[in-house]
């Protein structure tokens, strides 16, 4: 994944955390659904199927902050 990509990936990842605990959602729940919302971005970007788009954002090891 090049730089740009990565840092999209990011971007989308901490936006739906920062919008999943505003809902008072879990940092558990704020992480998959990071997650899901970076996979599918990637996916979109790149054509890569989504479990293994899913697997490159897991490879990052984001975190809630």
């Amino acid at each position: 994944m090049d730089l740009a990509s990565k840092e999209m990936v990011e971007e989308a990842y901490f936006e739906t955390v920062t919008e999943a605990l505003a809902r008072n959602e879990s940092l558990l729940t704020a992480h998959k659904e990071g997650v899901t919302a970076a996979a599918m971005l990637l996916a979109a970007m790149t054509g890569t199927e989504e479990d293994d788009a899913r697997k490159e954002v897991v490879a990052l090891d984001l975190r809630p902050q």
